[in-house]
């Protein structure tokens, strides 16, 4: 259907990858995979069309719509949230108006026989022709199912797209780019701000509604539910699987077996090579043979290996003193913002070292709960920490709160204590920090870095009791396995807020959900939660 055809593209003097090409088939469901800055934003924007490579094309159908959703990205702030949605479908109403425009103005001329009165006749019959090819359909419907299904109330569809965090302008978005019924679709981190329903309904849209898809993310049960093919962009090139993610890692662990073999036999090769060179190179009898050997050195093209990182980095949280029986309990606790009530009545009392997990959709309260108990805003009822709780706390703005001033280790030196000192160029490490980045300011880390090094900050603190609200955005695979590890291990009590299923799975025993202005507790561990929410949440949703 599409087909990239020999792209090449490099930055500073530097190639990032040369000759790359494949073919996008219409039904293939592709996860698109590599390091952090191995080219994968570069190569989707590229096919989106938002980047020109320095060679190579991209090519497919005239008609062919391409719809591509970024990690950041700005939304309208003049219009309505219905309003803004209707963009997806400006082209077909665009049509219907310059239909009508010059209907009106065929109306008003009289010069018949004129060119120009026939080449606007040709303009309407040919608007028309594309126009009346287009499937009847009932637009406003098909706005309000996009939106409901991505978590808007239908409240929502006259407010001002101003009132909307960036995760909500995100599922605006999104929903402009579903309802444009697209040939392909490029998603970068889609699931990064949307709940765990919403990433439900997406899955079932992505699979059984959707053409072909190109997605890059870090949620492993998000890519393995959707996708039947992998692309790897590593050493400037890609390796095509015709796999699922979780298959596509045996795959790529037995391509790098050969390699290694590879490898081995050419370094033997050219060891033994080199070795009668230089035990001949002044016998004239061997120096057609030398030189023969010479210029297949010269000519031979080393194999590589992937640099894949096999380091197993064993972290655990410091020891902290004991809490008491009960660290965190509210009774008949309730929120409002005017008069928007976000939660009423509610009560939980979680219990030294339970894990347990916030669920619901964005806006439910969820965030709200733990700034209560943080005692970071106002609220009616009783919200206590209960004795000797030593809180080790990530907000979803916790970057915002470093040390621009400070360096990187600096940040991390200044919390570390005792034995885990011996480990702090091991753990930056694990969370991407290594070589000179270790030495840069706070001040000059991108939006992800900062999040990756209050994380790291957080797990050098010696707490009892741990709120992680949605710890997991900007953290890659390897980040979020040594994170997930320590806090597996962690004999504290731990309250988590994610969507990422993969993440939470093993992780708690009981869960909280927020929903309708309630909070639920269901004395089940999380993956039991999500097994029976997902045929909930579908049916409801009436796909």
């Amino acid at each position: 259907m599409i087909s990239v055809n020999g792209i090449g593209i490099g930055f500073g003097g530097e190639d990032l990858f040369g000759d790359v090409s494949f073919v996008i088939n219409e039904n293939d469901k592709i996860a698109l995979m590599g390091k952090n800055g191995a080219g994968k934003t570069t190569m989707m924007k590229i096919i989106a069309g938002e980047l020109k490579a320095n060679k190579g094309t991209v090519q497919g159908p005239e008609d062919a719509v391409i719809a591509y959703l970024p990690q950041h990205l700005l939304t309208e702030d003049n219009c309505t949230v219905f309003d803004e949605t209707s963009k997806a479908f400006g082209s077909i109403f665009q049509m219907k108006e310059d239909m009508e425009r010059l209907n009106k103005e065929l109306e008003t001329r009289t010069d018949y026989e004129s060119q120009a009165y026939m080449d606007i006749i040709e303009q309407v019959s040919d608007i028309g022709e594309k126009f009346y090819s287009i499937e009847e359909t009932n637009f406003d419907a098909e706005i309000e199912k996009a939106l409901l299904g991505l978590g808007f109330k239908r409240s929502d569809f006259t407010r001002q797209t101003s009132e909307f965090s960036g995760g909500w302008r995100m599922r605006i978005e999104l929903a402009k780019i579903l309802l444009q019924k697209p040939d392909l679709v490029l998603l970068d981190e889609p699931t990064n701000h949307i709940d765990i329903e919403s990433v439900f309904w997406l899955e079932d849209f992505l699979l059984n509604k959707a053409k072909a898809v190109i997605v890059i993310s870090h949620d492993k049960a998000f890519i393995d539910n959707i996708t039947n093919r992998t692309i790897e962009v590593a050493m400037g090139q890609i390796f095509d699987y015709k796999a699922n993610y979780s298959h596509y890692l045996q795959l790529r662990e037995d391509r790098r077996l050969a390699q290694i073999k590879t490898y081995n036999e050419q370094k033997l090769f050219i060891a033994d090579t080199k070795l009668f060179i230089d035990k001949f190179k002044g016998t004239f009898s061997k120096s057609n043979q030398v030189n023969s050997r010479k210029r297949m050195l010269d000519k031979l093209v080393i194999v590589e290996v992937d640099d894949v990182d096999t380091s197993a980095l064993n972290l655990r949280f410091p020891k902290s003193q004991r809490s008491g029986d009960y660290p965190v309990i509210a009774k008949e606790l309730s929120k409002s913002y005017g008069d928007s009530v976000i939660f009423k009545d509610a009560s939980l009392a979680i219990a030294r070292g339970e894990k347990v997990s916030f669920v619901g959709r964005n806006g439910e309260g969820k965030s709200t709960m733990i700034k209560a108990i943080m005692s970071e805003i106002e609220y009616e009822g009783q919200c206590d920490l209960g004795h000797n709780a030593k809180v080790g706390y990530f907000a979803q703005n916790q970057a915002s709160l470093l040390d621009g001033e400070l360096t990187v280790f600096e940040t991390v030196d200044n919390v570390a204590l005792g034995e885990i000192r011996t480990q702090m160029k091991n753990i930056l490490g694990g969370f991407m920090f290594s070589g000179d980045a270790i030495d840069k300011k706070v001040k000059y880390l991108s939006g992800g870095e900062k999040t990756r090094l209050a994380m790291v900050k957080l797990l050098l603190e010696p707490v009892n009791v741990l709120i992680l609200d949605e710890p997991t955005n900007h953290l890659d695979l390897k980040s979020k396995d040594v994170l997930k590890e320590a806090l597996l291990a962690f004999d504290g009590t731990l309250i988590l807020v994610s969507h990422d299923r993969d993440f939470l799975q093993g992780l708690s025993q009981k869960v909280f959900e927020f929903r309708e202005k309630r909070v639920i507790e269901h004395f089940e561990s999380i993956d039991e939660f999500l097994a029976r929410n997902r045929i909930e949440s579908i049916k409801a949703m009436d796909l």
